[in-house]
């Protein structure tokens, strides 16, 4: 089994850095820090000390000092769990969960876990079940359906949910045999560009590159919100029409710019073209093919900005029956044998039990930010435009891959610890948030901007 020093120099290494640089990296603790039987704490510190480096390491090609960076193991998975320890006022934002989503047992005994957090899904899923919006009615609709039917009808009508399934199960099946040959973080050269050197020496890390973000929920918005932590200025793209959840705007909102811009419309993008042009990264976490489809795939927004490093999520991965199929850290958790193997872990067969964090969210959001910065630096050396493609389901074979604890159901969740917290007054109020993890020597995280309402700024760079 990888120790955490080990499992960050695979990181490393496997995004094509030197592995002189791990030397300045330093992951002080141990599993178990939350209850769980999977090693949260290893692959928290791993990531998120990858991304500290990577800041740290670009730092240092401008002309900065070499510095440490050091990631705590109880620090890095409070991060892990920032969303629902951050408190606006001194108490939770509420709460994230639509009153149906979640998990229930079909007819056939097997179970499966819709998500309904937009208003959208919610809806379509009572008008598939023919259920009124009522947990009992909701589950009294479900024992006329096997699970297996309900996940593949849901799916044909573009709704998230997932049929739990064990380890081997998932490992059987088509996609759970797709994701396993896919890379942890997949770096991909798709257009031609000279190399274009990193911008002059400034007091942050990342100070002077520019990120577009177009995401939702927790691991696209974490990625940007670490770039954000080391200096990066991030514009994050959202339009009126679409929901979004308040809490997760607050947490994940730290740092950046929201610009409004409704790209079904022309003058939406063009707008979005025109912070393309000025941008060095383009950041997306919609379902597959959906920007290709307003003419923001990768290989558009290369031609549109030759240069640019283009960073995707996606559900299930790019590869496999499943690969255009929408899903979330809950659902993919379902699928692919976490809540199976919790569940049995913590002495409770057969019932769905999720992890204590959305560890494949923001798992996958350090990730894409280290294969970020990874294409930064080769397009430094190399020149050309790049593609990072990171999966929910990928990270989570990763994680599984670590290996597991014993006895690690006997770890407390802890809630805010005021030593890990931070608090400023924002538009939303004053706001208690988790302080960055990843502590680097010379140049200190943080992040200059309080989060604000979407579509609070124009779009455009200063």
């Amino acid at each position: 089994m990888d120790t955490p020093d080990q499992v960050l120099s695979r990181l490393w290494t496997g995004v094509g850095l030197s592995p002189g640089a791990l030397v300045r990296a330093r992951l002080s603790g141990a599993d178990p820090v939350l209850p769980s039987s999977f090693r949260l704490a290893a692959a928290a510190m791993a990531g998120i000390g990858g991304v500290g480096l990577a800041a740290a390491d670009i730092h240092h090609r401008r002309g900065g000092p070499a510095q440490r960076v050091l990631v705590e193991a109880r620090h890095a998975l409070a991060e892990f769990r920032s969303e629902q320890l951050m408190r606006v006022g001194g108490a939770p934002l509420g709460d994230p969960w639509d009153a149906i989503a979640g998990a229930y047992r079909c007819g056939d005994g097997r179970w499966v876990r819709i998500h309904t957090n937009f208003p959208h899904h919610r809806d379509g899923f009572l008008a598939l079940l023919g259920a009124a919006h009522e947990r009992d009615a909701v589950a009294r609709a479900l024992e006329g359906w096997e699970a297996a039917r309900l996940e593949e009808a849901a799916a044909a009508a573009g709704l998230p949910a997932a049929m739990m399934r064990r380890f081997a199960e998932w490992d059987a099946h088509p996609q759970g045999r797709a994701v396993a040959d896919l890379p942890l973080i997949e770096i991909t050269r798709i257009g031609d560009a000279p190399p274009e050197p990193l911008p002059p020496l400034a007091p942050r890390p990342l100070a002077g590159l520019r990120a577009v973000e177009l995401t939702r929920i927790i691991a696209g918005p974490v990625c940007g919100r670490v770039l954000a932590a080391h200096g990066a200025e991030v514009m994050l793209v959202t339009a009126p029409h679409l929901p979004s959840i308040p809490s997760l705007v607050v947490d994940t909102g730290r740092g950046k710019r929201s610009a409004a811009l409704d790209l079904r419309e022309e003058a939406g993008r063009d707008g979005l073209r025109d912070l393309i042009r000025g941008a060095d990264l383009f950041i997306q976490g919609y379902r597959p093919g959906a920007m290709a489809g307003r003419g923001f795939g990768p290989e558009e927004v290369a031609a549109l900005r030759p240069g640019i490093v283009c960073v995707s999520l996606c559900a299930y991965g790019r590869a496999g029956p499943w690969a255009g199929r929408r899903g979330f850290d809950s659902l993919v958790q379902t699928a692919s044998g976490f809540n199976d193997a919790e569940a049995e872990a913590a002495g409770a067969p057969g019932t769905p039990k999720p992890l204590p964090c959305q560890a494949l969210d923001h798992g996958a959001g350090y990730l894409m930010a280290l294969g970020a910065l990874a294409a930064l630096m080769r397009r430094a050396e190399e020149g050309g435009s790049w593609h990072v493609q990171v999966s929910l389901a990928r990270t989570g074979h990763w994680l599984r891959g670590l290996g597991r604890v014993a006895g690690g159901f006997a770890a407390p969740a802890p809630g805010p610890e005021p030593e890990l917290m931070e608090e400023r007054d924002t538009a939303f109020g004053r706001v208690a948030t988790v302080r960055h993890a990843a502590v680097l020597s010379e140049t200190p995280a943080q992040w200059s901007r309080p989060p604000v309402p979407l579509g609070t700024d124009q779009p455009r760079w200063g």
